[in-house]
């Protein structure tokens, strides 16, 4: 089974193409460009350097959250394109576990934190052992604080991974014991990961076609806060 796989949920961007736990290659950009000018010419051209079209390609996997609502809607919307152009299943991948796929090697907490602003993180936690994370919690926004105080009763080396990694870092390395930052090659969301978790999808038969594909953002954005905020403001009147 062969999987083009998208991660644009953060700053970084990258494109995969993998058969089934194969990684055949990965482009990855921290340019500052946009997602919407980089994430479609980093899959073609991947493909072209890899000799494959989307004919060669079974799945089309793209993190589809948590992370960032612009990040986000540019993956999916990608990988929405190209399904339905090509007719092919999609497999939408939690952001946050596709992290773990990346520490799965190492036993331990793996702690995947994507910075949500507003002193929370989008956050999972996975327990890796032979190669395998098994998870502890579902994926949430939560505070950094509330975190803490979960992961203190958890036993054994942690493992913080995710551009969330270093703010939780700062805040807990003092409180927190054996807290671990996870290496920066393996630190920041990669489509290895989306394409790996991809494949767990679908020995579940849990694809969906580019129509039911959309993202999970966890999270209400800033301006239907705001919108909801003044919506209660008005009805206190």
């Amino acid at each position: 089974m062969k999987i083009l796989a998208l991660e644009s949920s953060a700053t970084a961007c990258s494109v995969a193409l993998c058969e089934d736990e194969k990684l055949i290659a990965q482009t990855f950009q921290n340019s500052g460009l946009t997602h919407s000018r980089t994430l479609m010419p980093m899959a073609q051209s991947l493909l072209e350097q890899c000799g494959q079209s989307m004919d060669d390609v079974d799945v089309i996997a793209v993190a589809a959250g948590p992370g960032s609502f612009t990040g986000l809607r540019i993956g999916v919307s990608t990988a929405k394109g190209l399904a339905w152009a090509a007719d092919k299943p999609c497999a939408p991948c939690s952001t946050l576990e596709s992290m773990a796929w990346q520490l799965a090697h190492v036993d331990g907490i793996i702690i995947a934190a994507m910075d949500a602003r507003r002193a929370q993180v989008y956050n999972a936690l996975f327990r890796t052992r032979d190669g395998v994370p098994e998870r502890l919690s579902e994926d949430r926004a939560i505070g950094l604080e509330e975190l803490e105080e979960e992961i203190k009763k958890l036993d054994g080396r942690k493992i913080l991974v995710g551009d969330g990694a270093q703010l939780c870092y700062n805040m807990w390395k003092e409180r927190v014991p054996d807290l671990h930052m996870a290496p920066s090659h393996l630190r920041w969301q990669s489509a290895w990961g989306v394409a790996r978790a991809a494949v767990e999808l679908a020995r579940q038969d849990k694809l969906v076609d580019g129509e039911e594909l959309t993202p999970v953002y966890h999270r209400l954005s800033q301006a239907e806060r705001e919108r909801l905020a003044r919506q209660q403001e008005e009805e206190k009147k």
